[in-house]
């Protein structure tokens, strides 16, 4: 069974009462920069145990009387068809899928902006679509000098071009050139945003959108208007109340390897309070820049830190300490996982299998924790083919085997199924004389040459034999229970086993090899 850690309920009531604080600490009207996943996400999910996917996007729910959304798109990602990787989706077509689940809230969808736009001919086409579809569009453009391209200053083409600086004092002060971004030739080129709530709350499909610099372009707008304005940041993770080293917050660095994100003791919240907090590295380094532009924009910071910015209150919300930080170790492990299989796939570099490899003996866990992957394994080497085992919420191990008419996943699938019904294992389910036909019309007719089922097929079979087939029937009833389940498979599966698994909850890992020896996979 799971064991629950946080308290979803009081999370709901806590982050919606400090953001209404954070709104009237300014008067009346909050930006609001909203990072990570609004909608479904699982992370916090799997780390927080209790913690539900849905749970942000309700609290906003909480204030949609005077919340109003602006989605945040980068004009280059449009030009650059830029994909997420969770949805296999471009960033354009996902703002128009976020805009869709926000009207389904019911919140209120203001405009959309394009940021970084220098006539790039993609995202001209762009704006007209959004425009023929009714929806306000805004333009921001380069400023020169913009603190924000990490990844090209830190590079030979950036820092690497720059001449060595011999310094000779223990004080070295490093300026930006605020006075011309917050300037009419900076933030004054750029589209003022019209907004009619008091709550404005700017996101973006991914990282990198322009998402701070919206909202701190319309904080002068609103500034030379006479409008009292804020701005705040939400940010999950790392959680900024709980130890560095937490789990918790080392799963957020094992889920952002890639990224080369470092959660850090907030050393400005120390120098102004005498408190540790917690923030990532990114927000640590941009504060002095961000804390000159408030000045020059207000006339003073509203803010001492990079912590006093931020509005989240997750960290109330954990009730059992060891429950999470046993989650939290669990998804460190299948980060490092994944992190193998797209390493063997040629997506992820060596070193982020090593920072990874890092942060589990930082939280004193390894792969010998989880139970299903000795399972999987001892399965694959009795058969000498592949094999997956799922570890169910009583803890009971069921494993599945290849087969002529079932691949492992779908085999453990229906095991699993059994198991949870009170069926016993031998009780065949689906009758061979169902599955033959849908593999010769897979084989002779759609091309493949993996006969075996699919897990999707499987199940779409299964749900064919319920209408007639009590067992069946009590099978298919159980699908629920799968639900934040633990599974592994010996080999790399694919696309439709591991899409299958994520819609019904699943929790997956696989050993970092193909089934074949093929150059070519369908992944």
């Amino acid at each position: 069974m799971l064991r629950l850690g946080f308290d979803n309920e009081k999370y709901l009531q806590m982050q919606s009462k400090r953001i209404k604080e954070r709104i009237s600490q300014f008067g009346g009207k909050l930006y609001l920069e909203f990072g990570g996943k609004l909608f479904d996400d699982y992370h916090a999910s799997r780390v927080l145990p209790g913690f539900k996917p849905d749970s942000k996007i309700n609290m906003l729910v909480q204030l949609k009387d005077d919340a109003e959304i602006v989605l945040v798109i980068s004009a280059g990602d449009i030009e650059k068809n830029k994909v997420r990787g969770d949805l296999g989706i471009t960033y354009d077509a996902d703002v128009l899928r976020l805009i869709d689940a926000f009207r389904g809230y019911g919140l209120y969808v203001g405009s959309v902006v394009l940021t970084q736009f220098s006539g790039q001919a993609s995202a001209v086409a762009y704006e007209k679509k959004l425009e023929g579809l009714g929806i306000r569009v805004y333009k921001h453009y380069p400023i020169e000098g913009y603190p924000y391209d990490i990844p090209l200053i830190v590079s030979e083409e950036g820092y690497g071009k720059n001449e060595y600086i011999e310094t000779q004092r223990p004080l070295v002060v490093i300026t930006a050139n605020i006075p011309h971004i917050v300037s009419e030739d900076g933030f004054g080129k750029n589209d003022y945003i019209e907004t009619e709530r008091s709550l404005v709350v700017i996101t973006a499909p991914g990282p990198g959108s322009g998402k701070m610099a919206t909202c701190l372009s319309q904080l002068y707008h609103e500034n030379k208007r006479g409008v009292k304005a804020g701005y705040a940041k939400f940010e999950t993770f790392p959680i900024w109340n709980i130890p560095l080293r937490h789990p918790v917050n080392l799963a957020y660095e094992a889920a952002t390897a890639d990224l080369n994100d470092v959660n850090m003791i907030d050393p400005f919240h120390l120098e102004a309070y005498g408190e540790t907090t917690i923030n990532y590295n990114r927000d640590v380094e941009v504060f002095p820049v961000l804390n000159a532009m408030f000045e020059q924009i207000y006339g003073e910071s509203p803010y001492k830190s990079p912590t006093d910015m931020g509005v989240n209150m997750v960290g109330n919300c954990i009730f059992d300490d060891e429950a999470v930080c046993q989650a939290a170790r669990t998804e460190i492990v299948r980060r490092y996982y994944k992190a193998l299989c797209d390493h063997r796939k040629g997506l992820l570099a060596d070193d982020v299998i090593y920072k990874l490899e890092l942060l589990m003996k930082q939280a004193g866990t390894s792969i010998a924790d989880r139970t299903v992957v000795a399972a999987a394994n001892r399965r694959a080497e009795e058969t000498g083919d592949p094999a997956v085992a799922i570890e169910l919420p009583d803890g009971t191990i069921v494993t599945g085997k290849t087969s002529a008419l079932l691949g492992a996943s779908s085999a453990m699938l229906l095991n699993a199924l059994k198991k949870l019904a009170g069926i016993a294992k031998e009780v065949k389910l689906i009758a061979p004389e169902i599955i033959e036909p849908i593999q010769k019309l897979k084989v002779g007719h759609l091309g493949n040459r993996n006969p075996r089922l699919h897990t999707d097929e499987v199940l779409i079979a299964l749900s064919i034999c319920a209408v007639n087939e009590p067992k069946a029937a009590l099978a298919l009833k159980q699908l629920e229970k799968l639900k934040c389940c633990e599974v592994h498979s010996t080999v790399i599966l694919s696309s439709v086993d591991e899409n299958v698994f994520k819609k019904l909850g699943i929790n997956l890992t696989c050993e970092a090899r193909y089934e074949t020896k093929k150059l070519f996979h369908r992944n």
